[in-house]
């Protein structure tokens, strides 16, 4: 190619890319005048708020101050409602402390973690591996009712007193961002995590680029595809209204047609699976198809009265919910000679104590509607 011609060529290639900046930088312009007064960039103070996190390797930590018994005060006044004055927790939330040995904290993982060791509940501090996570949390969710409320030494103490009532530090301890690196290697399960794998962000955790997990795309003789599918037995299929009017209209997802039957003969997953057995005892299968469907009938025929009356709410025919189970009452009352008026009593006038520490309340139905109940359990729920 001539010079002549090259210098074309390069001339037409610089003057389109010209063209395609001043393009760009128009577009540009026109974007900012359509929005023109909307936003503005955030300040130097508005990113600092918001750039609160810790790392492991306490970048981002504040400086600052706290011990354990400024901590103590702190704590009771602010954190022992919902946790308990020594981490003990209440029923709602798991304890902070506990679980956990010198031996722990000298070795760096924690034996009550171990497979066979009598551990009633797993602790913050037994699972915990970098204390940076603990300061970073309290800091940026505690109080439950005001987070963000405590200052930077207030953390500092709150977390100096975790780390007492675990035995990491003593109880004239006072942590900072001078000697927080040092309590990070009394841990009790400060090696109970890794990070050689790709999930941490680089190298500069030890971690590695390579991935944790290695596989392999199936290409011959390969599985045929399993598919899940769920049901509703017909003692519930209406139990909780029309479920196709309940779902959403978008996506894949579609509620049961209530409304209609099942289909006959479904089996999940496997719909060979009832041929199979009847093959296998076919007089079995044949004998227990009339009494299945009897039941399922009762039960058909008593459930607008179980969804009337709001029973389905807290009994479920197989599984506890607030209540017992069908089956389990009329396990229960089985073979009992005035098991239908028994029933029928205790239906209208409700309980408390048989079956747990839970009322049942009275219920406002009929006597013959409680007598038709009574019935339903004592003969037609199969125990």
């Amino acid at each position: 190619m001539s010079r002549s011609r090259s210098w074309c060529v390069g001339s037409a290639a610089a003057l389109a890319v010209m063209a395609f900046s001043a393009g760009a930088a128009h577009a540009e312009v026109k974007v900012a005048d359509r929005y023109a007064g909307l936003g503005r960039a955030a300040t130097p103070a508005e990113i600092k708020a918001w750039d609160i996190d810790v790392r492991p390797d306490f970048k981002g930590l504040p400086k600052g101050q706290g011990s354990v018994r400024q901590g103590e005060v702190v704590w009771e006044g602010k954190c022992a409602s919902c946790h308990g004055s020594f981490g003990e927790s209440s029923e709602i939330f798991t304890p902070i402390a506990g679980g956990t040995t010198a031996a722990d904290i000298k070795t760096g993982r924690v034996d009550s973690l171990l497979p066979g060791a009598n551990q009633p509940q797993r602790t913050a501090l037994m699972k915990m591996a970098t204390l940076s996570t603990l300061w970073d949390y309290i800091n940026r969710a505690m109080p439950w009712n005001m987070p963000k409320s405590l200052s930077t030494d207030e953390v500092y103490a709150v977390t100096a007193y975790i780390l007492n009532l675990g035995s990491i530090v003593p109880a004239e301890f006072t942590l900072s961002d001078a000697n927080i690196r040092e309590v990070q290697e009394r841990l009790p399960n400060r090696k109970g995590t890794t990070t050689a794998h790709a999930m941490w962000p680089g190298p500069e955790f030890g971690g590695t680029v390579k991935p944790d997990v290695q596989g392999s795309a199936c290409m011959r003789d390969c599985r045929k595809e399993v598919v899940v599918k769920s049901f509703l037995p017909d003692y519930a299929r209406n139990a909780h209204g029309q479920l196709a009017d309940q779902m959403r209209l978008v996506g894949s997802t579609r509620g049961a047609d209530t409304s209609r039957p099942a289909p006959e003969a479904f089996v999940p997953n496997k719909p060979a699976a009832l041929s199979v057995k009847a093959q296998a005892a076919p007089e079995k299968v044949a004998s227990a198809a009339p009494s299945s469907n009897a039941a399922g009938a009762a039960t058909a025929a008593v459930m607008p009265l179980l969804q009337k009356n709001a029973c389905v709410g807290c009994h479920a025919m197989d599984g506890k919910l607030v209540g017992p189970s069908f089956k389990d009452v009329a396990s229960k009352y089985k073979g009992r000679a005035d098991a239908v008026n028994y029933l029928a009593g205790k239906i209208k006038s409700g309980g408390q104590g048989v079956w747990g520490s839970m009322p049942m309340p009275p219920q406002t139905l009929s006597d013959a509607e409680a007598a038709q109940l009574a019935q339903w359990l004592a003969r037609d729920v199969a125990p």
